[in-house]
Order: structure tokens, then C-alpha cells, then sequence
């Protein structure tokens, strides 16, 4: 990345780009960032060509926004939800009338490939389509039980927390970092972004949009500016962050944030197993392992990086894969017939290089793939298979986060998922198998935030309702589903009683005695949901 003190006049044309995106928007994008005297320009992945300068906020910048944010959000939050719901409904519709201009910006930014741009649009869409549709009932009021019931009622109502921060990833610029926003949005908060540097153009689009489907404008803000310089600033301003990227740097926020005592929800790194048992269909587990193991080029937090195959259908299976991987279209193009992009950045691409050669060197065997490919683009690199790994390589167990993945013979299933659980993440996994009844078994059994049976990974994050996150060093909290609203909420529960005047010692003491009694009848007398519930699923 580049730096500049002035935007240079007459950024450089999208000459690799198709639809050569116009100035006009380009300039009305950066506009939504405050003023800065420093500018700073990333790089195209498919070309190495610069892209657009913006402008780069520093801490007091962040400060000011965070307090125009906090002023903007009383007001936000008195609207009732129903209304913000309508307001992230039309914002759904609106990213749908500009799904394809949301993909160039994608593709031009991170070079992911046309279908994997389309599915992340696709999956911010169905986010606000989602909580547009059901934020009112996640957070309605509810009633609790008290000690006095008739006498004492209470009431748990879910409150705004006031400022969300939001530090957006490089990968997923929309999907994740926009995802992230609009429960925050809906549930009464105002939200203060982070754009990443290689990706703020898609970012800043997306605001722009939600600004026009009716969200006020200084309710969402956005600042550019590398992490290392920002981070501390933004958490220092909000009352709850967000955070996707990699573990060690969650590890730093986490402790930030617990020196301000606020909360934070982080999806970190993963070094996610699938499994393929002996009465797996094998075409589909070597189809859906070639989705999971080198969609967005394998840079996705919960793709598969290491594949454990029963010895009975081993070679089958690993033929199968070797074949569909090969068959693998690269590509910098804006159309559909690319099938995997490229990699993101430099770094990305030395760490994938870095892996496949410390593999090779320590006696893995390369099954397909291997290269990097300079003659396609600057950062592209073959999808590859690697088989013969052992503990010592260090694509082993530390994560790739590129189109690269490693095959293993195992004997019983209780060893896949001995292996599958080593290590310190526990993000997500797959199950391959004709037996329902088994997979959901060995789900049970695995230690990973969602686990697809039949599926590489895009069954759970589909399943809106459902919530999605890590275990163990993969992270903590959730996003999708209720918990990834109520996280952005403070839950306050207001209790009432008939009679407001102070009981009398004398009053209190028979109070609970009776309190005493009637406890011990309901625990002596088992009541129907007291027992465990069957599975009422089909098997």
C-alpha cells in the first residue's frame, strides 16, 4: 500500500475492469470519509494496479466521529423497531438493485471470483431481508418469574448498547463487515466502522446505500485507516466491538477491550476438518470439498483445510477430488466462467507459498497444484491437494488461509475425530455420510462452533436463524439467529409490585416460610417439561 499527502488528480482509470467504474461514484464514496490531509491507495490483486486514494482518519478524527455517532443515536433508538426494521428492509431491496455494481467493487478490491462476489452479495441481502423481517421478536420484552408471583412482576427488556464499533475484514468486505452492522442498526444503536484498507470502496458503497433506503447518515460512520493505527481508537470509543480476523490479533482485542470492561464479539482464525466416512457419497463430499476448500481462493475463515477419509473409500475419494480440482477454472475475469479467483494480497500469497514448499521439503506429496501462477496475475496460486503431511509441517496445523488442502487415510471414525479436534481451534467442520443419524452423532463430538452434515460450510451460515461462531481460540459470541442482536443489547429488567409500601419484618419472615414450603412441594412433584425432550427430526 502506497501513501500519499493529497489525492493524485485523476486517479487511475479500471483499465482490468469492464465496466470501468465511474469517477463520479468513486469521488461520492470517498466523500462520505472526513477530510484528511494523508491518503493512501492499495493495489488491484488480478493487475497489481493501483486503486482509488482515500482519505485516512487519525485517533482524534475517530473521536469526533464516535461522538456525532452518539449524539445521532438517541434519536435513532426512540424510533420504534418496526421502524427500523422497514428501514433495513428497504436497504435489503436496495443492495439487491445494485447487486452487480456491489460485485465489481468486490472483485476490483479483494479479486475473488464472480460467483463467490455473488454469493457474498447474496448473503448481505438475506442478512437484512433477515432482521428486517424479525428484529421486533428478538427483541421484545419478556416476562420473568419472581418470587411473589401476583404481588411481583417482572420484565426484561432489551436496550441499546449504545455504540457498536465495527473493525471490517479484507476477505468478506460486505458479507461480514456490512452483516455485522445491521443488527446493530436495528437494534437502536449507531455504528462506528472501520473500513479494511485493501477494500473501503465496498464498504462505503454499502453505506452509501443504506443512507438512502432512510438510515440517517451520521447514524453509521466509517473511517480508512490501517488497524494498527485505529484499532485502539475506535475501541477506546465504543461501547462494543466487533471483530473478524485472526486470532492473535483478537487475542490483543480482547484484552483491550476487557480494560474497558465493554463486550466484544470475535470470529477468528480455524483450521476446520472434514470428514468423510465409508458410506459417504463420494461425487458429492469431492464436490462440496472443492466449495469449501477453494471458494474466495481458500481465504474463509470456516473453510476446510484438512480432509479425513476412511481407508475403505480413500483412493476413491481422493480421485475424485485430484479430478475436480484440476478442472478448476483460474481467472481474473468479471463473468461467470471463472471458478476461483485470486489471492488477496502478497502476504496471503507468501504464507500459501511458504506452506506448500515446507510440505514438500518435509516429505508431503503434492497431488495437484502446487505454483503460484505469475502468468494468469500478480498473487494467483493453483488450488492445491496435499497428501503425506505430518505434525511437523506447518501446514499441519497452522492456517493457511489459501486454496490449499490436506488429505488423510484414517481407520475408524474415532480417530477422524481424535484428529479433527486437535488443536486450538474450533470454528467449523464437515460430515460426510448417507447415515443421518451418525453424522448428527459425530457433530455431537466434534468441537466446532457449527459442524454441516452432507455440506461444506455453507449450510450453517446460510441457516440466518441459527447462530454462527467459534469455540475454544476460534472466538467468543456469536453472530445470526437472536444472538447476534440481543449481543448488541444491554438487558434490563424492570420489576413492579402491587403493593409499594415496605412489608413488615413480621410480614417477610412468614413471606418466606411459605416461599420455603412451596419450593419444596414443586420440587418433590416432577412436572412433564421437566423431562428431556426427545429429537422430533426426521431421521
Amino acid at each position: 500500500m502506497t501513501s500519499v499527502r493529497v489525492p493524485e488528480v485523476g486517479d487511475p482509470p479500471a483499465a482490468d475492469h469492464p465496466r470501468a467504474v465511474d469517477p463520479a461514484l468513486i469521488d461520492s464514496l470517498r466523500a462520505q470519509l472526513p477530510p484528511s490531509r494523508t491518503w493512501r491507495r492499495a493495489s488491484a490483486p488480478f493487475t497489481g494496479l493501483p486503486l482509488p486514494a482515500v482519505p485516512q482518519a487519525d485517533p482524534a478524527t475517530v473521536a469526533a466521529l464516535a461522538r456525532s455517532a452518539r449524539s445521532a443515536q438517541t434519536g435513532w433508538a426512540r424510533l420504534p423497531v418496526r421502524d427500523r426494521e422497514r428501514v433495513v428492509r428497504r436497504f435489503a431491496r436496495t443492495l439487491i438493485d445494485h447487486h452487480d455494481l456491489l460485485c465489481d467493487l468486490m472483485q476490483w478490491e479483494t479479486g475473488k471470483a464472480r460467483v463467490h462476489a455473488a454469493v457474498e452479495a447474496q448473503g448481505v441481502i438475506s442478512v437484512a431481508a433477515y432482521y428486517g423481517r424479525t428484529a421486533a421478536r428478538h427483541l421484545r420484552p419478556t416476562r420473568a418469574s419472581t418470587a411473589a408471583p401476583g404481588v411481583v412482576a417482572a420484565r426484561v427488556e432489551y436496550r441499546p448498547k449504545g455504540l457498536v464499533g465495527v473493525i471490517a475484514p479484507w476477505n468478506y468486505p460486505l458479507f461480514l463487515a456490512v452483516g455485522d452492522v445491521i443488527p446493530a442498526l436495528v437494534a437502536g444503536n449507531a455504528v462506528l466502522s472501520k473500513a479494511d484498507s485493501q477494500a473501503p470502496l465496498t464498504l462505503l458503497l454499502a453505506r452509501k446505500l443504506a443512507v438512502e433506503a432512510g438510515l440517517p447518515p451520521r447514524v453509521w460512520q466509517v473511517v480508512a485507516g490501517p488497524g494498527a493505527e485505529l484499532g485502539a481508537a475506535v475501541i477506546d470509543a465504543v461501547d462494543h466491538l466487533c471483530f473478524t480476523g485472526s486470532t492473535a490479533t483478537g487475542r490483543t482485542i480482547a484484552r483491550q477491550c476487557a480494560d474497558r470492561l465493554i463486550g466484544a464479539s470475535l470470529e477468528l482464525g480455524g483450521k476446520n476438518p472434514m470428514i468423510v466416512c465409508a458410506d459417504a457419497d463420494i461425487a458429492a463430499a469431492a464436490t462440496g470439498a472443492i466449495q469449501a476448500c477453494f471458494s474466495n481462493a481458500g481465504q474463509m475463515c470456516i473453510g476446510i483445510e484438512r480432509i479425513y477419509v476412511d481407508d475403505r473409500v480413500y483412493p476413491q475419494f481422493v480421485d475424485a477430488l485430484v479430478e475436480r480440482t484440476r478442472r478448476l477454472r483460474l481467472g481474473s475475469g468479471y463473468t461467470y466462467a471463472v471458478d476461483m479467483g485470486s489471492l488477496t494480497s502478497r502476504r496471503q500469497l507468501d504464507a500459501t507459498v511458504r506452506h506448500v514448499e515446507d510440505a514438500v521439503v518435509k516429505g508431503a506429496t503434492v497431488l495437484t497444484g502446487g505454483r503460484p501462477r505469475p502468468d494468469i496475475g500478480p498473487l494467483f496460486h493453483e488450488p492445491t491437494v496435499l497428501a503425506d503431511v505430518t505434525a511437523e509441517m506447518s501446514v499441519y496445523a497452522e492456517e493457511t488461509f489459501g486454496p490449499v488442502v490436506s488429505v488423510y487415510r484414517v481407520s475408524s471414525e474415532d480417530e477422524a475425530v481424535r484428529l479433527a479436534n486437535e488443536g486450538e481451534y474450533g470454528l467449523s467442520a464437515s460430515v460426510w455420510t448417507k447415515d443421518l443419524s451418525r453424522g448428527r452423532g459425530l457433530a455431537q463430538r466434534i468441537v466446532a462452533g457449527s459442524v454441516n452434515v452432507n455440506d461444506g460450510y455453507l449450510s450453517a451460515i446460510a441457516a440466518l436463524g441459527a447462530p454462527m461462531g467459534g469455540m475454544r481460540a476460534s472466538g467468543v459470541g456469536r453472530r445470526h439467529g437472536r444472538e447476534g442482536i440481543v449481543r448488541y443489547t444491554e438487558p434490563q429488567t424492570v420489576t413492579t409490585q402491587r403493593f409499594p409500601t415496605p412489608y413488615p419484618d413480621r410480614f417477610r419472615a412468614g413471606l418466606l416460610t411459605a416461599l420455603n414450603l412451596a419450593t419444596r412441594a414443586r420440587l418433590a412433584v416432577p412436572t412433564r417439561t421437566s423431562r428431556p425432550q426427545p429429537f422430533r427430526g426426521r431421521r
